[in-house]
């Protein structure tokens, strides 16, 4: 989509919508995404293969600069695009069937000359929170997201909704063992600090001048202790004794803001 330029009055299909409610996972691979900023974003990601933008004629006009002529759209009701995302989501009078991005390679993450942190997610499976650590991961020029394929949450509308537009711009890596990427990662000259809150040092004690390696651990459970045990230092946010802990994009939105204005 491009950027600036007036809105173009574009032609569209009227009618009720087909399609039942789900989290953001279309048909035949597909995936929808919903909300202005997660579905403007993904219009403007140039990797985004779309399939078909469902919207209100007031969503349209919300959208920063213009569609192509030719562009699938099909113009329906509030009521009818609720119909096509999870329960109660807020679509903002916008829905996109799009394909998912093509997978990333940590290798191709690791080649690529970046002062920004990399954050690992460990076992962190709420897409709320993955989608979250996304905007903050944005905001705070971080270089990539590593996940464990199997435990994390797909790519979905609740993670772009969450993200408010950061799932078309932050690289998100999906690797097997993530024990494994972690000597990678290493390798490549990041240190490794795992956020635990039983550990002895502060966040700021911990953090080098170098380039870091920040993991976080599952919401409640935490790191596993083969992740931990990969990490070069472990280290605490000095949060009050009045809060036992803090949710994990918080604790990440934090972090990341430590490693900016270090």
């Amino acid at each position: 989509m491009a950027k600036g330029g007036s809105k173009r009055a574009l032609r569209g299909r009227a009618g009720r919508m087909q399609g039942g409610r789900g989290s953001g996972r279309a048909s035949s691979g597909q995936i929808r995404l919903w909300g202005r900023h997660a579905v403007e974003a993904a219009l403007k990601n140039p990797q985004r293969s779309h399939h078909k933008l469902w919207a209100t004629r007031e969503g349209i006009a919300s959208l920063d600069g213009e569609l192509p002529e030719t562009f699938p759209i099909e113009y329906a009701e509030v009521a009818d695009l609720a119909r096509l995302v999870s329960r109660d989501a807020p679509h903002q009078g916008l829905v996109l069937e799009c394909a998912p991005l093509e997978d990333l390679h940590l290798g191709d993450v690791l080649e690529t000359p970046s002062e920004g942190p990399l954050l690992i997610l460990d076992h962190v499976t709420d897409p709320h929170n993955v989608g979250a650590i996304l905007r903050s991961a944005s905001a705070f020029g971080a270089a990539a997201i590593i996940t464990q394929d199997r435990h994390a949450p797909p790519e979905s509308g609740v993670v772009a909704k969450s993200a408010s537009g950061a799932l078309e711009t932050v690289p998100w890596v999906r690797v097997v063992n993530l024990a494994r990427a972690l000597d990678d990662i290493a390798a490549a000259g990041y240190w490794r600090i795992g956020m635990a809150g039983e550990a002895e040092a502060t966040f700021s004690q911990a953090l080098p001048a170098g380039r870091v390696a920040l993991v976080m651990g599952a919401e409640g459970g935490g790191m596993r202790p083969n992740i931990a045990a990969h990490c070069d230092a472990l280290a605490r946010l000095p949060i009050s004794n009045a809060i036992e802990s803090l949710n994990v994009s918080n604790a990440a939105a934090i972090a990341l803001y430590a490693i900016a204005t270090r």
